[in-house]
């Protein structure tokens, strides 16, 4: 009764072993190549295997893109251009805005009569306009409390901004005090290029408090 029970299980052992051993086949082989290999110093068979392996793992793969943005080098230095501009025009007002007023140039002005000067070249006319009150000044400088220098600095700056905005006539307050820059002030404007001519002010601009002053704007665009 057991004898067909016993032949199946020799027969499956048999099969099992056949199995296992058409398994390992392939796996024994290769060990032997590696080995031969080795022996004979050839490893191109490997190299090629894992070259191939590694080739063919990659194929499809997109390499990632660099996500990093670089500061655009022209827009660094456009910047840097634009502050050394900028730079370089602050410094160029402030020249064009300073004139250097001597304390030692004395110039022939009438010791009688209202303070009056009058460039060369131009009319004597003005001066009686001046005085009329024909011009009306569209800025004023008020001097009081201030040095020399003070006086200077804001004197060149006043005829600078005005011939900028093309104003031709200016009040300057020099004030009574003790008469230092009132004494001073008319040879500072006399030095200036720019100054046409100037005039005690009328009694509704400053009086003898005051100079009108005509100043030589650009395109000679002047009022009457």
């Amino acid at each position: 009764m057991y004898l067909p029970k016993l032949s199946l299980m020799k027969t499956f052992k048999k099969e099992l072993k056949a199995l296992k051993k058409q398994l390992s086949e392939p796996h024994r082989h290769k060990s032997q190549a590696r080995q031969e290999g080795a022996r004979n110093g050839n490893t191109s068979t490997n190299t090629e295997e894992e070259t191939f392996s590694f080739a063919d793992a990659m194929q499809g793969v997109t390499p990632l893109s660099q996500d990093k943005v670089e500061p655009d080098k022209q827009i660094e230095l456009f910047k840097k251009s634009q502050q050394v501009k900028g730079k370089h025009m602050k410094h160029s007002k402030q020249i064009a805005a300073s004139f250097d007023f001597s304390d030692m140039y004395q110039a022939a002005l009438p010791q009688e009569g209202p303070m009056r000067f009058c460039q060369d070249g131009e009319s004597t006319h003005i001066l009686k306009q001046l005085r009329r009150g024909d011009y009306s000044p569209e800025m004023t400088l008020d001097l009081h409390g201030l040095t020399r220098e003070m006086a200077k600095a804001e004197l060149a700056a006043l005829i600078h901004t005005a011939r900028k905005e093309l104003i031709d006539c200016v009040c300057v307050m020099h004030g009574f005090g003790q008469g230092v820059l009132k004494a001073a002030l008319p040879h500072y404007l006399v030095q200036h290029p720019h100054v046409r001519a100037f005039h005690q002010a009328p009694l509704e601009y400053g009086g003898q408090a005051a100079l009108l002053v005509l100043i030589d704007i650009p395109l000679q665009n002047n009022k009457r």
